[in-house]
């Protein structure tokens, strides 16, 4: 695979720095408590301003533009704003101050007290629009149980990014997103919070300047330098790698990067990489590179150019357990007489596959391949022979 330092490129991709600021999506969990009210000594004298006829098409819904570019919920929070602090704003400074025609304010605030129910009015004598009763929040969008539970899930799986930088940005999405909901469905949602769990297996703790080191070099498109700890081994190597891809698999975070000094693609394990180290140098990611494919062949994250099939049968007990779930994208799941199963998978490596059969302990067989029955057999006779000679089980006979 052919690959290109850049260091005479005239063209280099603009540096996504890691702390910069995206724009923050629009919140409606400030909900003013201020109400607009008429100037001591003086009476509102209020009168509906002349708005257009109601929309051809019934049930128009808050995500019609309005011909603006801000979306129309926004606007109207901005409205409620405007008209709670006071300022008695009519539909020519509306228009002007949101950058949208006065039709659009009006059929906004047709929206807001017919649709709505605001008690916003037209004071005539103030020449702006004010509230006429106290308006207690700002509504937000109304959601199904079904969606409150899906909206649970989600802040439940957000556990899993812990130690990453997209834990912070989840979360306060979260709040956000919960900040919207009615004082019922809140409730509904803190009720349903105490009846479900999501708990992933032995979640790993990545170290967070690590993580943002290297995303950092993925979107920049710069020489990764690092030390990378293999199994096994007392001390890290230096190695030296165009990053590509990251993805988590079982909670666990690797990169799939170009070794340089080995000249070839190669997946690391972001737990075992330390000291990353941005170099000035540039690469080009392969057109034909995709993760995808890479993964697809293996039963976890490694992957290798072999083919296998893989046969195993399981007993009844296991049956129960395996039929329901997908275990791998070319499964195959038979039925055996007398309640059990066998299950036929095409993989191109075996390590993690052997891993997998070992925890299903006496309730899985291998039928083929050969050299996976083999390693099997193997792992059988090496435990056998340790707990053989344990002292612990010597003195329980």
């Amino acid at each position: 695979m052919k690959q290109n330092s850049g260091r005479n490129a005239t063209a280099q991709p603009a540096a996504v720095e890691s702390g910069s600021e995206a724009p923050q999506p629009f919140s409606v969990a400030n909900r003013g408590n201020s109400q607009a009210r008429p100037p001591v000594g003086r009476t509102a004298t209020t009168s509906k301003q002349p708005l257009p006829a109601a929309p051809r098409r019934p049930g128009a819904s808050l995500a019609r533009n309005g011909g603006g570019t801000r979306p129309p919920l926004e606007r109207m929070k901005k409205i409620c704003d405007l008209v709670q602090a006071g300022t008695c704003p009519n539909c020519s400074t509306l228009a002007k101050r949101l950058e949208v025609s006065r039709i659009t304010i009006k059929r906004d605030i047709r929206f807001m007290r017919d649709r709505l129910q605001w008690p916003i009015e037209y004071d005539g004598c103030r020449h702006g629009y004010v509230f006429t009763a106290p308006l207690n929040s700002f509504p937000g969008v109304p959601v199904s149980q079904a969606e409150l539970f899906a909206l649970l899930v989600a802040h439940k799986a957000i556990e899993q990014y812990r130690g990453t930088p997209f834990l912070q940005p989840l979360r306060a999405a979260f709040e956000r997103l919960t900040g919207q909901l009615e004082t019922q469905e809140r409730a509904l949602l803190a009720n349903l919070d105490e009846a479900l769990s999501f708990r992933p297996f032995a979640p790993e703790d990545a170290d967070l300047q690590t993580f943002e080191a290297v995303t950092r070099a993925m979107t920049e498109r710069r020489v990764l330098r690092f030390n990378y700890k293999k199994p096994g081994t007392r001390a890290a190597e230096r190695r030296l790698a165009h990053p590509y891809y990251l993805t988590c698999i079982n909670n666990s975070w690797y990169l799939m990067a170009h070794d340089v000094g080995r000249g070839e693609l190669r997946t690391f394990a972001l737990a075992r990489l330390s000291a990353p180290e941005l170099t000035t140098d540039r690469f080009s990611r392969p057109q034909d590179f995709d993760p995808e494919k890479r993964l697809r062949a293996s039963f976890g994250v490694t992957s290798g150019d072999a083919d296998y099939e893989v046969v195993v049968e399981f007993d009844s007990w296991a049956a129960d357990l395996l039929g329901k779930r997908q275990w791998h994208c070319s499964q195959r799941l038979t039925v055996l007489p007398g309640g059990g199963c066998q299950l036929r998978m095409r993989l191109n490596r075996l390590e993690e596959v052997e891993r997998w059969i070992l925890s299903w302990g006496t309730h899985a067989t291998v039928i083929r391949p050969a050299e996976l029955a083999k390693r099997m057999g193997a792992v059988a006779r090496t435990l056998e022979k340790r707990y053989e000679d344990a002292p612990g089980l010597q003195s329980l006979g």
